[in-house]
């Protein structure tokens, strides 16, 4: 009995000693196996990591999409050139013809967008009627809108071009019907201004023109017609007239615009045309009636200029025109051809007077007999 106790107590013993020895073994191997899933896990986040930092490949381009880039850029640059054209076009059209014509032209642009079929039209005919009318209702649309903004920089425009009135002098006196209008210009015509560096501006009176200016106001309604500013019109013709020979001062905002260059309208003047003379060292190039144009030697104080006497010997055919009174000065004019018209009337009076003493020596011839 003690024996059989014996070996089962042994038999106790030696299952205790195994299990602790197993208990340490898979301790030992849970502390080692431990380590390598924490290495793991560091290595995994570490190729993480380092997959992270280097750039993904190019994704390659898909055709869809280069087609659609080849139709956008079409579609832009298509709309350029409509653009450039349709600009283009319209500056043509606003050098070329005038807001009246293009007004006019536009009458058939009108009438196709306004297009409406019969009522016993088919449905195919007012179905490309409608297509037709909504197709020419685009370009009727910007052609309006065109015209508008036309007529609104004309009219600005119009401010600056056109004389400041369509009656640039009040009306004539009733007793005064019959008086022919004197129209002079100013510089290199009354006067001369000059600058020099050591005196600067100075302004020097024409010979003769006291006396030319006193002398035609009796026959005359003198006005100046000048293409400088009234700034300095006025003061000039103040100290040139002190008499107030000249009526009228007609200055830079009284003429017209045109090609770069301001010239004298002398049909704003509220005036018969066949009753102005407009006299000017550049008459033919300043004025916009050539018909009515005087011309005489530009005044520049040159050489002989100081014995100038184109005034005084402009007084004679301005005084006969006075006193005769044609009934269309523009007739008188055009005989003279562009001439110098002292010099040529001049001679015209020696032949005239050397004919009439011609006729009186035969009309004595005759009565002798």
């Amino acid at each position: 009995m003690s024996a059989v106790v014996l070996r089962s107590r042994i038999l106790s013993n030696k299952c205790r000693s195994k299990i602790t020895n197993r208990r340490f073994l898979s301790s030992g191997v849970d502390s080692s196996s431990s380590n390598p899933s924490r290495e793991s896990i560091i290595a995994s986040q570490s190729t993480l990591s380092d997959q992270s930092e280097v750039p993904p490949p190019p994704a390659p381009e898909a055709a869809p999409q280069a087609s659609g880039g080849k139709a956008w850029s079409f579609l832009k640059y298509g709309l350029i050139a409509a653009i450039t054209g349709t600009a283009g076009y319209a500056g043509y059209l606003s050098y070329k013809c005038s807001y009246e014509e293009v007004d006019q032209k536009a009458k058939a642009l009108r009438a196709a967008a306004n297009f409406a079929p019969s009522e016993d039209a088919s449905a195919v005919d007012k179905y490309q009627g409608l297509l037709y009318s909504t197709a020419m209702a685009v370009p009727a649309k910007a052609l309006e809108s065109y015209l508008d903004l036309r007529r609104l920089v004309e009219e600005n425009v119009l401010e600056f071009t056109e004389p400041t009135s369509e009656k640039l002098l009040p009306d004539l006196h009733p007793q005064e019907q019959h008086v022919f209008t004197l129209v002079l210009d100013l510089n290199e015509t009354l006067l001369y201004t000059d600058w020099k560096r050591e005196r600067g501006w100075r302004t020097f009176k024409r010979p003769g023109v006291d006396a030319f200016l006193e002398h035609l106001a009796k026959y005359y309604e003198i006005v100046v017609y000048s293409d400088q500013m009234n700034m300095y019109v006025d003061p000039v013709c103040e100290r040139l007239d002190p008499n107030h020979c000249i009526r009228y001062r007609l200055s830079r905002g009284d003429t017209k615009y045109q090609n770069g260059k301001h010239y004298r309208d002398l049909s704003k003047l509220n005036r018969d045309p066949a009753k102005i003379l407009y006299v000017s060292a550049h008459a033919f190039e300043s004025s916009l009636q050539p018909e009515n144009c005087v011309p005489i030697k530009p005044f520049k104080l040159e050489g002989e200029d100081t014995l100038d006497t184109a005034l005084l010997d402009l007084i004679p055919f301005l005084e006969y025109v006075a006193r005769n009174s044609p009934p269309d000065i523009r007739q008188v004019l055009q005989s003279y051809e562009r001439k110098d018209i002292a010099k040529e009337f001049l001679e015209r009076s020696k032949e005239y007077q050397r004919r009439k003493q011609e006729q009186r020596q035969q009309q004595g011839r005759f009565w002798r007999r």
